[in-house]
């Protein structure tokens, strides 16, 4: 078949590497292209391959799973990232999310589960847990919260919208959008605006 889904699996243990490759490679469109045991490995595999998808483990020895996304990220990597973690607390995986994951699922996910996520996010979509967007949206585990304007503001920035745009659509003075905005990248963390557009993204908001 052609055009099939090219897929990095990163775990630090060889034995759920085999097991995940064994059952990836039956699927008609899945294809492996690599493995990596760790984060500094994985991220230059991706690198060196450009896979479509990272299946990605977080807990591993040395360079672990938020730190290689990170590092993707900082080069220009564009593989989709699927997180797959033993971590059942949402808040857990919300470092993977706000480095870039597009989503997560459990290392007891059911095979044929796992093999839709993969496609799923290889076509583009955002696989969170509702309590995981809501975590994100509400900014918590030492990120202080947003205050209901700023939610507003950061769901136009989500939208594409400059701040006049913004400033015309909540009737605000522009000089008080940009002081939003500035509050908004202090608060969740980031950097420009266009990580706190991707965050707006992924927590639901735009």
């Amino acid at each position: 078949m052609t055009d099939r889904i090219r897929v990095l699996v990163v775990d630090d243990h060889r034995m759920v590497r085999e097991g995940l490759r064994s059952f990836l490679e039956v699927q008609d469109d899945l294809e492996v292209v690599g493995e990596a045991a760790d984060g500094a490995e994985a991220v230059a595999r991706a690198e060196e391959l450009v896979p479509d998808v990272v299946l990605l483990d977080l807990r591993m020895p040395g360079t672990d799973g938020v730190a290689a996304l990170r590092e993707m990220t900082a080069r220009g990597i564009p593989s989709r990232v699927l997180v797959i973690t033993s971590f059942t607390e949402p808040a857990a995986v919300l470092p993977a999310v706000r480095a870039g994951a597009a989503g997560y699922v459990y290392k007891d996910v059911d095979p044929p589960a796992l093999a839709a996520a993969i496609r799923s996010v290889h076509l583009g979509h955002t696989l969170l847990h509702p309590d995981v967007a809501r975590l994100l949206a509400e900014g918590r585990r030492g990120t202080p919260p947003l205050t209901p304007r700023e939610r507003e503001v950061l769901a136009e920035i989500g939208r594409g919208r400059s701040n006049r745009e913004i400033a015309r659509s909540l009737g605000l003075a522009e000089k008080t959008v940009k002081a939003h905005v500035s509050a908004i990248l202090g608060k969740l963390g980031v950097q420009d605006r266009t990580q706190a557009a991707l965050y707006a993204v992924r927590a639901g908001l735009a």
